[in-house]
This record gives C-alpha cells, structure tokens and sequence, in this order.
C-alpha cells in the first residue's frame, strides 16, 4: 500500500528538526453534501531544519519517530517571501503631526 501524502503550510518551526504543517481538505457534509474545509495539524519531521513559517510543503507518512510524529518533509514546494517594513518619509511624519 502506498503512503499517503499532503500539501500543507507550516504553521510552527519551533522545535529542532520538526514542522507544524496545516493541511486543509475540501470535502462534503456526508449528509447535507455541503463543501465543508476540514483542517487538520501534523507534526513532521525536517532534517535539515529547511522550512520556515508560511512555507508549503509536501509531507509523507512514515515509521512514528516520537510521540507525535508520524510524517516527514518530503519537499518545500514554495518559500514565503519577507515583506520589508516601510519606512515613513519626513513628510508624512510632519503631516501626522498637524
């Protein structure tokens, strides 16, 4: 049998050498077949400590390697890009002032 595998977001890099990876799953209400979003976390295991918060990435189950973990980064399949911080011009600085 194949291993499963999902596309999710990191939510947390805190720890060493693991991820919080939000995989979200579009599926209907079994009953009123509504198109719900189903949202699950799971702890995976990043070798390399690559990925950073807002990264998506492939995970695959596997062998449980603690408590929690069950899957590992397969790949990053997008990096977030830094937003810099504007600064604010003397002029708007004197504006704000009046």
């Amino acid at each position: 049998m194949p291993r499963k595998e999902f596309v999710g977001k990191v939510i947390s890099n805190k720890m060493d050498k693991t991820v919080v990876v939000l995989v979200e799953r579009l599926r209907p209400h079994p009953k009123y077949k509504k198109v719900i979003r189903y949202r699950k976390k799971f702890y995976a295991h990043d070798e390399g400590n690559r990925c950073e918060e807002g990264d998506i990435v492939r995970i695959r189950e596997s062998r449980p390697l603690s408590k929690l973990k069950r899957w590992r980064v397969v790949e990053i399949l997008g990096r977030v890009e830094e937003e810099k911080p504007e600064e604010e011009t003397p002029v708007e600085e004197a504006e704000e002032k009046e």
